[in-house]
């Protein structure tokens, strides 16, 4: 009797929890819709990468670079890819 309702419990837990996920997934989706996106903003604007290669090829040191631009070296690393 009690692992029934033990049963019944989890059921309905587990059809609540898909409810949340379906409602979420259509909240993010209506907001991409309307061009909103999430996360935390990049701290690497458009120019920055082409502003470290030209410092980077003048022989200045990555982290120097990192520290004039703001930005963490191994954020610096990431958007400057393969040339690093």
């Amino acid at each position: 009797m009690v692992g029934d309702m033990l049963q019944v419990v989890g059921a309905m837990a587990e059809f609540e929890r898909s409810l949340v996920r379906e409602r979420t997934r259509a909240g993010l989706d209506a907001a991409k819709a309307q061009g909103r996106t999430g996360g935390q903003p990049s701290a690497v604007n458009e120019d920055a990468p082409a502003v470290a290669r030209e410092r980077k090829e003048k022989g200045e040191s990555v982290s120097a670079i990192a520290k004039a631009l703001g930005v963490s070296r191994a954020t610096l690393y990431r958007h400057l890819g393969d040339d690093s």
